[in-house]
C-alpha cells in the first residue's frame, strides 16, 4: 500500500509492473545524466570564454547536439514499445472477470465456471474492524488465484470510470457502451487495493477496489461455496 512517506511506486506484485518499474528507473537515469550535463554546460558559459565560443560558434558541436538527442530517444523508445506490446498482449487467459462501473460502486461477474455475480461497495466506517483499511476496504472482495493469467473486461453503466490497481500495473477506462480489456497476473498472495481513477461524480473517491490473491486450491473452494 502507498503511504504519505512513499516517494516511488508501490512494490510490484505482477511481472508487468516489474517491467514498468525497470523502464521508469532506466529512463530516470538517462534524464538525470542529461540534466547534470546540461547544467554543467550552462554554468560553464558564465565562467569560461572558451566554452562560450565552443558552444556558440563551432559547427561540430551543433552536429553533436542534433544527433545525440536522436540516439537517446531511440534508446528510450525501443524498451517503451516493447513494454506497450506486453501490456496489450492477451494470450490464453485462464480466467475472465467482467467488471462494470456504476455511480459509485463496482459489479463483478465470473462466467468461466458458473454464474457468479456480486456488487462491491466501500465498507462503511461503522462496520469496519480493526484489521480493515479506511476508505479502501470493500464488502465483497475480488478473489483470484495467484500465478494465473487473468483477463478483465471493463465497462460502465452510466459515466466513465477507471479501474486501477497500481501495484499490479493495471489501469483501464470503463466507458459506457464500450468493452475494454486488460490482463495481469499476481505473483504472490495478499490484498491489493485500488480506486476509481476517473472523476465520475460527487462520490468518486468512495468506490475502491480490493483484490484478494489466494492459492488455486483456496480459489476453487471459494468458487464452490458461492
Amino acid at each position: 500500500m502507498a503511504t504519505w512517506s512513499t516517494l516511488n511506486f508501490q512494490d510490484s506484485s505482477s511481472p508487468l509492473m516489474e517491467q514498468m518499474i525497470f523502464f521508469h528507473d532506466f529512463t530516470l537515469m538517462i534524464l538525470t545524466l542529461i540534466i547534470i550535463f546540461i547544467s554543467y554546460l550552462m554554468i560553464s558559459l558564465f565562467y569560461n570564454k572558451f566554452s562560450n565560443r565552443l558552444l556558440l560558434e563551432e559547427q561540430m558541436i551543433e552536429l553533436i547536439w542534433t544527433i545525440l538527442p536522436a540516439i537517446i530517444l531511440i534508446f528510450i523508445a525501443l524498451p517503451s514499445l516493447k513494454l506497450l506490446y506486453l501490456i496489450d498482449e492477451n494470450n490464453k487467459p485462464s480466467i475472465t472477470l467482467k467488471t462494470t462501473g456504476h455511480q459509485w460502486f463496482w459489479s463483478y461477474e465470473y462466467s468461466d465456471f458458473k454464474k457468479i455475480k456480486f456488487d462491491s461497495f466501500m465498507l462503511p466506517t461503522q462496520e469496519m474492524s480493526i484489521n480493515n483499511f479506511r476508505l479502501i476496504e470493500v464488502d465483497n472482495r475480488i478473489v483470484i488465484p495467484m500465478k494465473t493469467k487473468i483477463r478483465i473486461l471493463i465497462t460502465a453503466n452510466d459515466v466513465i470510470h477507471s479501474w486501477t490497481i497500481p501495484s499490479l500495473g493495471v489501469k483501464a477506462d470503463a466507458t459506457p457502451g464500450r468493452l475494454n480489456q486488460a490482463n495481469f497476473m499476481v505473483n504472490r498472495p495478499g490484498l491489493f487495493f485500488g480506486q476509481c481513477s476517473e472523476i465520475c461524480g460527487t462520490n468518486h473517491s468512495f468506490m475502491p477496489i480490493t483484490i484478494e490473491s489466494v492459492s488455486p486450491k483456496l480459489f476453487i473452494n471459494w468458487i464452490k461455496n458461492q
